[in-house]
């Protein structure tokens, strides 16, 4: 589990907690700009299909908030691959790729598991 993506934004506070800690633990850590870098048409079908809808989706976000009723309803029917593709900052942060495995958000669950 030696090269880790994380996958974030730059202004993020989560993301840059999560990018110190793992440095400091020694990791090697390559930052991916989830809204400029990543390939998203690539990297949600991956992220869903190990992760699931309900961890993926930040319905805490103000992207959230600004959705319309039948943007939600997609989502909460399973239909939100595009939704995600087309809004970056609805994807929980920091998704972290380390070898084959999969995390969302940094927590205490997350942390030791990586770092």
């Amino acid at each position: 589990m030696d090269g880790i993506i994380l996958y974030g934004l730059r202004n993020c506070d989560t993301c840059k907690k999560a990018l110190a800690a793992l440095e400091a633990a020694g990791r090697s850590v390559t930052f991916v700009d989830i809204r400029t870098e990543a390939d998203l048409a690539a990297k949600v079908p991956v992220w869903l299909a190990a992760k699931g809808l309900q961890l993926l989706v930040n319905k805490r976000s103000a992207t959230w908030r600004t959705l319309d009723d039948a943007e939600r309803a997609r989502v909460e029917a399973g239909d939100a691959a595009a939704l995600l593709i087309a809004n970056p900052t609805l994807i929980k942060r920091p998704v972290i790729e380390a070898g084959r495995e999969v995390f969302v958000g940094w927590s205490k669950d997350v942390s030791p598991a990586i770092g």
